[in-house]
């Protein structure tokens, strides 16, 4: 099969949408599937390379900032690149310039087209303090310009159940389904034979404490005030947040955490690159996700098939990967004494850190990137066949004896 994917970035693997549309194109390589991406060129000017199997062609790009390209004009691109590589299915992974162009273009041509939705107005309205008073009224017109959008494809998918109730509320007329996002169980997993102190030395993370690890993009949507303000009620020195990653909040919050004298209960490790993150997962104690705004996590799931217990918000798709005191806990979102507390509670029963961790290898392991890349295959086959691909199918069949491609 050839698959053309196109999103906002390939290139980088800082947000979940990059990462997801990543690992799915280069698991379509290894099963034997040409797969070609469409993306906005990281430097301004169009250019071609081979990432890991994949083609990759970027268009003339103008950043304009928060992980938004200004692609207009490209449609001469994206017809030449959908003229040679002749695609069997088109896969888009946003609404934005690009691939509204794609859109134009593969209808122009009567093409197969999909997409995977990511989007939810409030990871935009948060980083843009849009005031409260009018989000209503903001999130309602993101989302009808979202489904003007996806409403001209054959179908979508979307990372969990929760999101699929999310999107079927809005005004979307295509079939939809989910599709877990996946993880890599061969890079995450438990590695008990890390030197933990040596990589939490590394990291300037404290070797003693029991560390409470975030690790994602550090922008307001994703709900760290909390953290900071549950640090500054937590009066102990027990453990310590660490804060892992890269974004537009992060000198804000560095800041808040030292105004609070909470900076020595958070440490602010910085951008962790792809080939130490397992090591860092497998050195600390426990994962936190406080985000309100998840229409899966994926870096949940690398914590869960990493072996660590999860303290997340009881909002959106969370609880779908977090049974409450069975592989972790959930608090109430943006809840500093929630957190607070519900710290208290994981500090209490380290006997039981290893038990929940098992219990999330378990939840995790219906999530293998494996059976995503298997899903996507059938979910391609059945609308190029023109069939129906219903959500209740099971996200968890095991492909192994199966043809994948």
């Amino acid at each position: 099969m050839r698959v053309l994917f196109s999103g906002q970035s390939y290139y980088r693997k800082d947000n979940g949408q990059a990462v997801f549309m990543i690992r799915l194109a280069e698991g379509l390589v290894r099963y034997g599937h040409d797969v070609m991406a469409l993306a906005p060129s990281e430097k301004g000017l169009a250019q071609r390379t081979v990432i890991n199997g994949v083609v990759v062609q970027t268009v003339p790009t103008l950043h304009l900032g928060h992980n938004l390209n200004f692609t207009a004009f490209s449609d001469g691109w994206v017809d030449d690149t959908i003229t040679e590589f002749r695609p069997d299915i088109i896969h888009i992974q946003d609404h934005f310039f690009l691939n509204r162009t794609v859109v134009r273009v593969a209808r122009r041509r009567n093409l197969h087209i999909v997409g995977t939705n990511h989007f939810l107005p409030a990871n935009w309205s948060n980083n843009l303090y849009i005031p409260r008073s009018v989000q209503g009224v903001v999130h309602r017109a993101m989302w009808k310009d979202m489904t003007t959008v996806f409403n001209q494809l054959d179908a979508a998918t979307t990372p969990t159940e929760t999101a699929v109730a999310i999107l079927r509320n809005q005004d979307i007329r295509i079939p939809v389904t989910a599709i877990s996002c996946g993880v890599d169980q061969d890079e995450f997993h438990p590695q008990p034979q890390v030197d933990r102190r040596a990589i939490r030395a590394q990291y300037q993370l404290d070797p003693d404490r029991a560390v409470i690890l975030y690790v994602g993009r550090v922008d307001r949507e994703k709900g760290l005030d909390t953290l900071v303000q549950a640090a500054t009620e937590l009066d102990s020195d027990e453990f310590q947040f660490a804060i892992a990653g890269k974004g537009m909040y992060r000198d804000l919050l560095i800041e808040s955490a030292r105004n609070a004298m909470a900076n020595g209960r958070i440490a602010f490790p910085g951008y962790v690159p792809s080939s130490d993150l397992p090591l860092l997962l497998n050195s600390v104690d426990a994962f936190v996700m406080p985000s309100s705004a998840e229409l899966q996590s994926i870096a949940t799931l690398e914590a869960m098939s990493s072996g660590l217990p999860i303290l997340a918000a009881n909002a959106r798709a969370l609880p779908e990967l977090v049974e409450d005191r069975v592989n972790g806990y959930l608090f109430t979102p943006n809840d500093a004494a929630d957190l607070a507390r519900t710290v208290r509670t994981f500090l209490s029963e380290r006997e039981r850190w290893g038990q929940m961790g098992r219990a999330g290898l378990v939840k995790a392991r219906p999530h293998q990137l494996q059976y995503t890349v298997q899903r996507y295959v059938e979910w391609y086959e059945s609308v190029c066949r023109g069939s129906s691909f219903l959500s209740t199918a099971s996200t968890h069949a095991n492909p192994i004896g199966r043809s994948i491609n």
